[in-house]
């Protein structure tokens, strides 16, 4: 990849930063996942999954290996097309629904994961509503998001989006009123009637493996399969979250 590279969103001949991140995430995810089905007694057999933000279907792909019954809505079209490529028999519903009007019934589902949603909403109340009616009462809602301080701004608005060398999104994709604090989170999880059970950070393992891994795949040196293991991500629990985190709420009845 020669010269400045072709940066593309849900693409599979440019660098697609949403893929780059739903890689690099997945473990983390899944571990985290497993620790809140572990807490909530919620099993993957017999129980259903929706994915919010699902991009290319990896996280869904995960939760229907687990044994969940697995939806993925995704706002894009081309994400939804290219999850169901690659979907390998595993039978996730894929389908293209932006997450703040999914179209699917009331109390349907027993498990909500929003990825890659919270922190590009220009609307997160509505987001977090349409989660809460399509979950069952006790259902579990997990999220992934970016937190608002300089050291995200400096990662999300500079490193990702705007700086030559480590630029892999589309420039706008993240501002800074849309990456929210944990405690601003909380506040709206409340009014769409989900209780928080807590944060988690998490982060990369050494910051100079993530800075090698979007050089390299900018260069072409490196390919997406290759990422996570560089990157390293883990999970965080005791710390204040600098840049990412995950939590857990619980819709009630």
């Amino acid at each position: 990849m020669a010269g400045r590279p072709h940066i593309a969103l849900d693409s599979v001949s440019a660098v697609d930063g949403r893929h780059i991140r739903a890689l690099t995430f997945q473990s983390v995810r899944m571990e985290y996942l497993r620790h809140v089905c572990e807490e909530l007694g919620t099993a993957a057999s017999g129980s259903r999954a929706l994915v919010v933000g699902s991009g290319r279907g990896v996280l869904a792909r995960g939760l229907a290996r687990l044994g969940f019954e697995t939806v993925a809505a995704d706002p894009s079209a081309a994400a939804t097309a290219l999850a169901r490529e690659a979907d390998g028999g595993l039978g996730v519903s894929y389908l293209t629904a932006p997450g703040e009007e999914l179209g699917l019934p009331d109390a349907s589902f027993d498990l909500v994961y929003c990825a890659d949603t919270l922190e590009i909403t220009e609307r997160p109340d509505a987001v977090l509503a349409e989660a809460a009616r399509v979950l069952r009462p006790g259902g579990a809602f997990v999220y992934d998001t970016v937190n608002r301080t300089p050291v995200s701004r400096l990662v999300y608005l500079g490193a990702f989006q705007s700086f030559p060398g480590t630029r892999i999104m589309p420039r706008g994709r993240y501002a800074a009123h849309r990456l929210r604090r944990p405690a601003e989170l909380a506040g709206a999880l409340g009014r769409a009637g989900l209780s928080p059970r807590g944060v988690s950070a998490f982060k990369p393992r050494d910051a100079r493996g993530l800075v090698r891994a979007t050089r390299g795949r900018r260069r072409g040196t490196l390919a997406d399969e290759q990422l996570p293991e560089l990157v390293g991500m883990v999970l965080v629990p005791e710390g204040s979250p600098v840049v990412t985190y995950l939590g857990c709420a619980v819709r009630g009845a």
